[in-house]
């Protein structure tokens, strides 16, 4: 089996024991980012967190321990923590954020921390996915298992400005919606759920001179997400100023729960180093349950000096 594993993890680790060290490598980061800002902040945090979907190897009851064991581990530095394990599957992260959405509508400013950590090395979970879903001699539409953890911090405006920290990108709109016609159906993916998602992440922009420029999808491999993205070229074609998308899972795997974050920083990263086709990133993922999640990153320097 072809897997792309964290090399710094050590082997003997598998499953849930793999994403506690990967969490903590990125939160880790962020809070040295955080603890350099001119003015530090020290108010409370919501830590938000997407995890897999349980399945052979993970559990119910793992994922709910390794949620508590990382929000309880973080309270005890101190910190005024309001954690929940809010988000599953690839699409767990655009949940997570359409709820800090919902909250930050109704007048509740803190820094959000919006974490989303997946792996799929364990035994069991590759047994599982051996049968039809790994990429090989006998599956050619499946895909390499992956591993990661991604981090986002959210603030408003007014609270990002009171901290002096530089805002990276502007959520512009994020929206879930539910896929009925899973895979196995018997008539495929028509791409319901994930046409109605990004309808909602960009009912703010003026199509077509607004129209997104970049897609990062979690597409894999398998036919079933690449059917589902034809559909919804169908029925959006104003909305995407092109047809093509970015597949980061060619690269480095299928990140799972992780997907919606990392996106969000590839986008971050090709604004800032200037390789970015435009302004408007729209990362699309879908979780295995039939979640769809879309997110419009928008680049910083379109919302004036307050943003």
């Amino acid at each position: 089996m072809t897997v792309a594993a964290d090399p710094r993890l050590s082997p003997q680790l598998d499953g849930a024991n793999r994403l506690l060290p990967m969490a903590y490598a990125v939160i880790e980061e962020v809070a040295h980012k955080l603890a350099a800002a001119p003015r530090p902040y020290r108010g409370p945090v919501d830590l938000w967190l997407a995890l897999p979907e349980s399945r052979p190897g993970f559990p119910e009851h793992e994922l709910q321990t390794t949620a508590k064991q990382l929000t309880t581990s973080l309270a005890a530095t101190g910190t005024s923590l309001r954690a929940d394990l809010v988000g599953r599957g690839h699409a767990g992260v655009a949940q997570v954020i359409e709820r800090a959405a919902q909250e930050a509508a109704v007048g509740r400013e803190v820094l959000t921390v919006v974490v989303g950590i997946d792996s799929y090395i364990h035994p069991e979970t590759l047994t599982w996915l051996e049968h039809e879903r790994l990429f090989g001699p006998d599956a050619r539409n499946g895909f390499h298992p992956g591993e990661a953890a991604g981090c986002l911090v959210l603030a408003s405006p007014r609270l990002r400005h009171v901290l002096g920290l530089p805002c990276l990108a502007t959520i512009a709109g994020v929206a879930t919606a539910r896929e009925q016609r899973l895979p196995g159906s018997e008539t495929g993916s028509f791409g319901e759920g994930m046409t109605q998602a990004l309808r909602g992440a960009v009912a703010g922009l003026q199509f077509p001179d607004q129209a997104v420029d970049t897609i990062y999808c979690d597409i894999n491999g398998e036919r079933y997400r690449s059917e589902e993205w034809a559909f919804v070229n169908l029925r959006e074609p104003t909305a995407i100023r092109a047809p093509g998308y970015d597949a980061p899972a060619d690269c480095w795997g299928d990140v799972g729960a992780a997907s919606g974050a990392l996106f969000g920083v590839l986008a971050v990263r090709a604004w800032a180093r200037g390789y970015a086709a435009g302004p408007h990133a729209l990362a699309l993922t879908g979780s295995s349950n039939g979640l769809r999640g879309a997110i419009l990153f928008e680049q910083p320097s379109r919302q004036g000096p307050n943003a």
